[in-house]
């Protein structure tokens, strides 16, 4: 279900999700993270630039009323300007600085995005951040029936969240 913004599944409670509301509530949480904390608004967008090598990716699990994971990716340049809006320091590599604002970042998005769900407010919990950055990697997930992948611009950059997750029976 990349990018799909249309139909439901059944949570534990037996309760229908509407994906629509999961990627409306990404979106809103990736904007209000990175108005706040990058200083710069975020919008979705159909598709970004050229592609770089050089890829960080950032990744926050998912427990208790929801499992699975949420994953921030962006290319090197991206990375380095999300830390230098946040600290004022200009990186020129993805070093350690880097590496903890995509860190804390995922993790602003994903505490915002289950703050938008009672179910989840209560009932999720979320994981420490693994960063993995470098040129040739691939990040895989189990197949998850909910897989919501939106991608975003800020200033004229561009990132991507996916959303992989299920609700456990």
């Amino acid at each position: 279900m990349a990018g799909t913004r249309e139909g439901a599944v059944m949570c534990g409670s037996g309760k229908p999700i509407e994906l629509a509301r999961f990627a409306d509530s990404l979106d809103r949480a990736a904007d209000e993270v990175f108005t706040t904390m990058v200083g710069a608004g975020c919008a979705p967008v159909d598709a970004g630039g050229p592609g770089e090598a050089e890829t960080i990716s950032a990744v926050i699990g998912l427990a208790g009323a929801i499992s699975g994971s949420m994953v921030l990716q962006s290319s090197g340049a991206a990375a380095r300007r999300i830390a230098e809006r946040m600290t004022g320091i200009a990186p020129t590599e993805v070093d350690a600085l880097v590496r903890d604002a995509m860190g804390e970042v995922c993790n602003m998005v994903a505490g915002a995005w289950k703050g938008f769900d009672p179910l989840l407010a209560c009932g999720c919990l979320l994981s420490t951040p693994t960063v993995v950055a470098g040129t040739s990697y691939e990040l895989f997930s189990q197949g998850a029936p909910i897989r919501i992948e939106r991608r975003y611009r800020f200033e004229d950059l561009t990132f991507v969240i996916t959303l992989s997750c299920e609700f456990p029976d």
